[in-house]
């Protein structure tokens, strides 16, 4: 018995269309259709420009591919010698020309979040929006929620709330998915306020923000705090809007070059934040962060000045410069004279938060599981507030004085020249970057970029998932998931190693639990996982070797199969911090 005929003699048929895409301006893509028929094929794409549909030149295979520019839509015809010709769908390639950092360089479509809605506060009655992009192939789908609840009809990339009332207040999130992958944004927090707003719309061109815990200190008493204190404030930024680098245990060397880099970001209408963590000391007015390697005793020389970090803020014309220092203040060495700092004329917009007053200590505090700087611990508190940066800082040291740990012992300290109601979470404007830091961009965004995750097949046929996080920017966790197994194997176990091997900087008593409690969600589950420490001293590709240990059931005998896989320099690895130039002036 024959098979039915899928088609006349003579038609064609399209068995497969384009399909939409949103992508980032300048970003090469392809357009493809399938199509069936008698004879050969014929392939003429067009496109709608100014309202007048006109062949695209020069475009006549299946597969169409251009230089993304501007927004478009396109559509294929296909025919035959016989005549007979059929239309694809008209599909829309949708350009945006925004900031893209932190899509990686192999991307396959898979939606990337390019802007996050942003914490709103409007007074009763008016109107809120929040909007949310991501690039996409095929262009994603949108669907948001408050509180949870999935909000019917909410699917588009702008979500509108007019005459917002009480009942529109509440947690606001975005899934973004496609046929590749599913991705969520932050939650941010709506609140409609019943009192007068005063409507001052303050902008950033851009936020950035880097954080430094030091606690394996060489020579001097270690510390716990800055674990949780560092990965705390790094996700509140984050929903903030800042595009954070987080770095735990660095030289005064490698201080000095993530310092250099952070403040090549800086610019007119940015807000600059710099938070540090660890051991730190004054003298003659100026304080000084201690690095991990400082010997004992130290001096200047072997540290780094938070004035000069806030001079150089200043030269940048920031529209906003802050320093949070949850560091000692006790002066050392008063017969040690300072580096010569030459500060600049009256310079506005800057913020000094520090966790104690002139010549007194900050405190370590246990929390639960977790130990946290006391100063930190009310900071992470109320830095989510839309409210001007003193004013944040004022209700953390409200909260500090009243804690009857540190009664008489820590006072927060604030200093600042604000002349503007500066907030953190003030919205930035999508269009403030310039292509110059762009350019200067690309190693802060690479700083963030994780390894893809990798499938790998074993001989014996068992398919092992090699995926990758990252709590902060020079510390990498491996998680290895046994997603098949074969019936002739038993006793399957795989376990990880790296090459080169890089030492676990939380492998002291009591640490590894607590980041351990930090680092995994109970629904992931792996099968092992590894921690990956100090990638900033990484000057090599990184090698991931996956051992898989089994027991095959005919011979009884206990084997084991190996793979690598290079996954480059990832995250901070890739800005090369052991390479500051030698034209810093960061001292």
């Amino acid at each position: 018995m024959s098979k039915p005929c899928r088609m006349m003699i003579g038609e064609v048929v399209i068995v497969s269309h384009p399909v939409s895409m949103c992508v980032p301006v300048n970003h090469t893509v392809t357009l493809s259709v399938r199509a069936e028929g008698t004879g050969l094929l014929q392939y003429q794409w067009f496109t709608n420009e100014d309202n007048v549909v006109c062949e695209v030149f020069g475009a006549n295979e299946a597969d169409l591919t251009v230089k993304a520019k501007k927004t478009r839509p396109y559509v294929c015809r296909v025919n035959n010698h016989l005549n007979k010709a059929v239309f694809s769908e008209w599909v829309k390639l949708k350009v945006l020309d925004i900031d893209k950092s932190g899509l990686p360089s192999d991307w396959q479509g898979e939606p990337h979040i390019a802007v996050n809605p942003d914490p709103q506060t409007v007074q009763r009655g008016t109107d809120v929006t929040l909007r949310c992009t991501a690039f996409g192939i095929p262009t994603p789908h949108y669907q948001w929620y408050r509180n949870g609840q999935e909000l019917s009809k909410k699917t588009g990339d702008t979500l509108q709330i007019a005459g917002a009332t009480e009942e529109d207040a509440g947690s606001y999130l975005c899934c973004i998915s496609n046929v590749l992958e599913e991705r969520w944004t932050e939650a941010v927090e709506v609140h409609i306020s019943t009192g007068i707003i005063l409507c001052l719309f303050v902008l950033a061109t851009d936020k950035v923000a880097l954080l430094i815990g030091n606690l394996n200190y060489s020579n001097h008493p270690k510390l716990m705090a800055p674990v949780v204190d560092v990965h705390e404030l790094s996700n509140h930024l984050q929903h903030l809007g800042f595009r954070v680098v987080s770095l735990l245990d660095l030289t005064r060397e490698e201080m000095l070059a993530s310092i250099m880099h952070f403040i090549n970001l800086l610019d007119k209408g940015v807000y600059g934040l710099f938070y540090y963590a660890g051991h730190g000391y004054e003298h003659a007015g100026r304080n000084y962060l201690v690095a991990i390697d400082a010997p004992q005793p130290y001096g200047p020389e072997n540290c780094v000045c938070v004035q000069r970090i806030m001079l150089s803020m200043q030269k940048k014309h920031t529209a906003l410069s802050v320093i949070l220092l949850d560091t000692c203040r006790k002066w050392y060495y008063q017969d040690c004279l300072p580096s010569c700092l030459m500060p600049l004329g009256p310079s506005g917009n800057t913020v000094y938060g520090y966790a104690t007053c002139e010549d007194a200590e900050a405190f370590e505090v246990q929390d639960g599981r977790k130990s946290t700087g006391i100063f930190t611990k009310y900071l992470n508190m109320h830095i989510l507030e839309s409210e001007k940066v003193t004013h944040v800082l004022e209700k953390v040291s409200e909260d500090l004085g009243r804690d009857a740990l540190v009664t008489g012992k820590q006072v927060v300290e604030i200093k600042h020249t604000l002349k503007e109601p500066r907030s953190l979470a003030d919205p930035v404007r999508t269009t403030g970057h310039t292509r110059e830091l762009h350019l200067r961009d690309i190693c802060w965004s690479q700083a963030n970029v994780l390894p893809r995750k990798k499938q790998m097949l074993f001989l014996c046929g068992v398919e092992v998932q090699v995926s990758f996080s990252a709590l902060y920017s020079n510390v990498l966790v491996v998680f290895a998931t046994l997603k098949s197994i074969c019936s002739h194997i038993q006793d399957c176990t795989v376990t990880l190693s790296s090459l080169p091997a890089m030492k676990d900087i939380f492998s002291r008593p009591g640490t590894s639990l607590e980041m351990d409690s930090l680092l995994f969600n109970p629904l992931d589950n792996p099968d092992c996982t590894l921690r990956i420490c100090s990638l900033q001293k990484l000057k090599e590709s990184l090698v991931i070797k996956v051992d898989l240990h089994y027991t095959h059931m005919t011979s009884n005998q206990r084997q084991t199969e190996s793979q690598q896989v290079d996954i480059g320099r990832p995250l901070v690895a890739s800005c090369k911090l052991y390479k500051r130039s030698p034209l810093s002036t960061i001292r």
